[in-house]
């Protein structure tokens, strides 16, 4: 089926997603949907390792369909809009692939920014700037942001972001944790690949109990997250990738995984 605002290619097992919805890649309920929908599918996708989702044009997400936000007049219509966006994002977290924002162009804003928060990592062209600022609006984050910017940059910073509304640069978000990486802008999407081909070349089933690990630990003990931790180690040492990556190092050559 063809899509109206995604389109997607796949190279050395990495799927790179963009969204092209001008003129500034809003977030409506469509766009919404089919965003679930590709990730749906690329979850289930043998040929695809990892995924780069990034915008077309001159900026990544300029954040919410503002004019479809302006129509809703009672509190049922904002759960649904908020529903549908959490929904997606939580289906982006808990993707088994790692999922790269590639956040090119000139803005990465409020629903904007909650996508790319809800990815595994964040490469951040040089001139972009980030920020929360429904605030401006009358209203707060509806995708996730009022959770997942605190996670990533601290409460106190979080806080300072949603109540000023204010952008900042990819240097200063680099600083507080929010992107991992700032490069040109014309860098942005290739070095999001260089990246997610890194992680395709190694065994998925490692890489698929690293990303639980991490993710659901995140909201457990250290004790329960390191019994979650010792589990799935366990898991992955009855892997047949386990074992030609314990073969490889010995016989000091580069492992060929198979992904089982």
């Amino acid at each position: 089926m063809g899509r109206q605002f995604l389109s997607s290619t796949v190279e050395d097992r990495v799927a790179t997603v963009v969204l092209n919805h001008p003129p500034a890649n809003a977030l409506s309920s469509a766009v919404l949907s089919e965003i679930d929908d590709i990730f749906a599918e690329l979850s289930t996708a043998e040929a695809v390792k990892a995924i780069v989702f990034t915008g077309a044009g001159s900026l990544f997400i300029s954040g919410a369909d503002i004019k479809e936000v302006a129509g809703i007049t009672n509190e049922a219509m904002g759960k649904t809009l908020t529903a549908q966006g959490q929904r997606m994002l939580d289906r982006i977290e808990q993707m088994e692939k790692p999922v790269i924002a590639a956040i090119n162009g000139l803005f990465c804003l409020g629903g904007g920014l909650e996508l790319a928060m809800a990815c595994h990592m964040r490469i951040a062209g040089e001139r972009v700037r980030l920020g929360q600022p429904e605030i401006d609006l009358g209203i707060i984050p509806g995708f996730g942001g009022t959770q997942r910017l605190p996670r990533l940059v601290g409460q106190a910073k979080a806080i300072e972001l949603i109540l000023t509304g204010d952008k900042i640069t990819a240097q200063d978000a680099k600083a507080i944790g929010l992107v991992n990486k700032v490069v040109p802008d014309a860098e942005v999407v290739k070095q999001a690949q260089g990246l997610a081909k890194k992680i395709a070349a190694k065994s998925a089933v490692a890489v698929r109990a690293a990303l639980r690990a991490i993710r659901e630990g995140a909201v457990l003990s250290l004790s329960e997250g390191q019994a979650l931790e010792s589990a799935l180690f366990g898991r992955v040492c009855e892997s047949a990738d386990k074992k030609e990556g314990l073969a490889a190092f010995l016989e000091k050559r580069q492992p060929k995984f198979q992904d089982r």
